[in-house]
């Protein structure tokens, strides 16, 4: 159902059984899945390319343009993904030339007055609690989550199955599988209890933990560490993920505190 005050550029592409209400805009260059339901007073801009049973909350700004200064206005994207929430005045910029695209994943919560900036690349089951801030070409992966306040520096990246606490001032790279918490942000330990819930076997934490005292609590630099895994920790896709994200790291990674 499209309310009578809700305002639809005519070349808006817009699925099946999509609910707008009052006062909402949706421009010309704008992709709306089946089953989407956007609450009254939002705002979805030119590039946006929505999923389907999505929820839009009143306030929200899908697809703003980028606040970059060198952003001249080409013809880029902002994706979301399916079943991805999207509360009250959330702020979602598209991208520059830098990606063309801001993307999130499917099935994510982004809760209130969160901003995500121009080209951020944000995976599946993500959680960013309220007035989480991403600046530019931030890369968050599948099932991280960031607690309220958090704030991200531009160019870093964040690990899978991440726990950020809350006002965490995250500087540089975060790897997977841990929590991250205190000023400086610093690991804490492995986020084990969401990787239960997640079906994690105490046997996979339990190596997990094992290749993060290699690299936190022996006194060894990174690349030291890294070759101590190689020898004492069978290959196995969470022990190459981890070691990887060490190798690609451009940034750093946080140390422990």
């Amino acid at each position: 159902m499209i309310h009578d005050l809700a305002h639809i550029n005519s070349e808006a592409r817009i699925g099946k059984n999509v609910t707008i209400g009052p006062f909402t805009t949706v421009a010309k260059d704008v992709v709306i899945g089946d089953g989407t339901w956007i609450g009254p007073n939002a705002t979805i801009m030119d590039g946006a390319r929505i999923g389907k049973n999505c929820k839009i909350f009143p306030g929200a700004v899908v697809s703003g343009i980028p606040q970059d200064l060198k952003f001249v206005g080409e013809i880029t994207t902002l994706e979301v993904g399916d079943n991805t929430i999207i509360r009250e005045c959330v702020t979602l910029n598209r991208g520059t030339k830098a990606k063309n695209k801001t993307v999130i994943g499917n099935n994510c919560l982004i809760m209130a007055y969160t901003h995500v900036a121009h080209d951020c690349i944000i995976g599946n089951n993500c959680i960013l609690v309220n007035n989480v801030a991403l600046a530019g070409e931030v890369v968050i992966h599948d099932f991280a989550i960031l607690a309220g306040h958090t704030l991200v520096h531009q160019f870093v990246h964040i690990g899978a199955y991440v726990m950020i606490g809350g006002a965490g001032k995250v500087r540089i790279d975060v790897p997977p599988y841990i929590k991250a918490d205190r000023e400086p942000l610093s690991y804490v330990g492995v986020n084990s209890i969401g990787l239960r819930r997640r079906g994690f076997s105490n046997e996979k934490i339990n190596e997990i933990q094992d290749i993060y005292r290699i690299l936190y609590l022996q006194n060894l630099n990174n690349s030291q560490a890294l070759i101590e895994i190689e020898k004492k920790i069978p290959s196995s896709p969470e022990r190459d993920e981890i070691m990887d994200f060490f190798r690609k790291s451009t940034r750093g990674v946080i140390r422990s505190s």
